[in-house]
């Protein structure tokens, strides 16, 4: 069973920067899609961004496009969401999500929660102004 474990995540200031890594326990990650999705207290679980198994596709959430990026290192098995120009309503918990027990095509990416099997137990992200 593949497990994600979440790092880096702070209290930072408004304009500030964070990079999230996520750190899967198992080879396999290599040939899952990944993405990171958010929940702020009181609201449901957001997408964020996702990034194919080749790593040659992304996808975004608009509002975080421009400012986020998503990358992998499959040889680390790692995913990474660099943050950059935070704000206060990037304040969440940020989950870690695989595509792990189906087989997908190189180059797609998932937005909906419900496409994910595997989650990482979260990170908590808290931007003040």
């Amino acid at each position: 069973q593949v497990q994600l474990v979440e790092s880096g995540g702070g209290s930072v200031q408004a304009g500030d920067s964070l990079r999230l890594a996520c750190a899967a326990s198992r080879r396999t990650f290599s040939s899952a899609a990944m993405s990171w999705f958010r929940q702020a207290p009181g609201k449901e679980r957001e997408f964020v961004a996702a990034i194919s198994w080749s790593g040659g596709s992304t996808e975004y959430l608009i509002s975080v496009k421009g400012r986020f990026t998503i990358s992998r290192d499959n040889a680390k098995n790692s995913v990474y969401l660099q943050m950059n120009s935070l704000k206060p309503e990037d304040t969440a918990v940020y989950y870690c999500a695989a595509v792990v027990q189906k087989i997908v095509p190189a180059y797609l990416t998932f937005s909906r929660p419900g496409e994910y099997d595997t989650w990482g137990q979260g990170t908590q992200v808290t931007v003040s102004s």
